[in-house]
C-alpha cells in the first residue's frame, strides 16, 4: 500500500460501520467504542450532526475503495490571538492493516492544508497521555506539547 495513492473525502453515512470499527480497534478505543451490529443509533446521530455542520469535517483516507484512515476537523472561531479561526483535529484512526505505512503522516497533513484553507491561524490535537507512540507521531510532524489539557467527563 503506498501512501501516495491515498485521497480523501468527506465521510458518508455509509462509511459509518467501518469508521467505528477503526475507532473501537485499539486499546483505548476497545473500552470506548461500541461496535456492534447494529450501531447504537448515537453513531448515526452525532454523523448527522457532523455532516450538517459546515465547521466541521469527517474525513476519510482511502485506498482506492478501501477506508484506510478517519479524523474529525472542528473550526472554531475565536476572539483569543486578536480573533480568528483554530482547527482541532479529533478521532484520527488508521486501519490495522494500513498502519506504518505514512498514511498517518499525510491524513494530517491534509487536515494542515484544509485548515490554511479556512483561513486558521492555530491547528491543534489532545492525545491521550497513555498514546506516548501518537504523542511522538504528532511531535515528529510539527506539533509542539505546548499547553496543558484537562478535561472533565460528564
Amino acid at each position: 500500500m503506498e501512501s501516495n495513492k491515498v485521497t480523501f473525502r468527506q465521510a458518508l453515512e455509509k462509511d459509518l460501520d467501518y469508521i467505528v470499527q477503526m475507532l473501537a480497534d485499539d486499546v483505548l478505543g476497545s473500552t470506548r467504542e461500541r461496535y456492534e451490529q447494529p450501531l447504537p443509533e448515537s453513531y448515526l446521530n452525532a454523523f448527522k450532526s457532523i455532516e450538517s455542520d459546515p465547521n466541521n469535517e469527517l474525513v476519510v483516507a482511502c485506498y482506492g475503495d478501501e477506508i484506510v484512515g478517519v479524523q474529525q476537523i472542528t473550526f472554531t472561531p475565536h476572539l483569543t490571538r486578536q480573533g480568528g479561526w483554530r482547527a482541532t483535529i479529533e478521532g484520527v484512526r488508521i486501519a490495522r492493516a494500513a498502519r506504518g505505512k505514512g498514511i498517518g503522516s499525510k491524513l494530517i497533513e491534509y487536515a494542515v492544508q484544509r485548515s490554511k484553507e479556512r483561513g486558521c491561524h492555530i491547528v491543534q490535537l489532545t492525545t491521550d497521555k497513555k498514546r506516548a507512540e501518537a504523542l511522538h507521531f504528532y511531535e515528529q510532524l510539527g506539533f509542539k506539547a505546548s499547553h496543558e489539557g484537562l478535561k472533565l467527563h460528564l
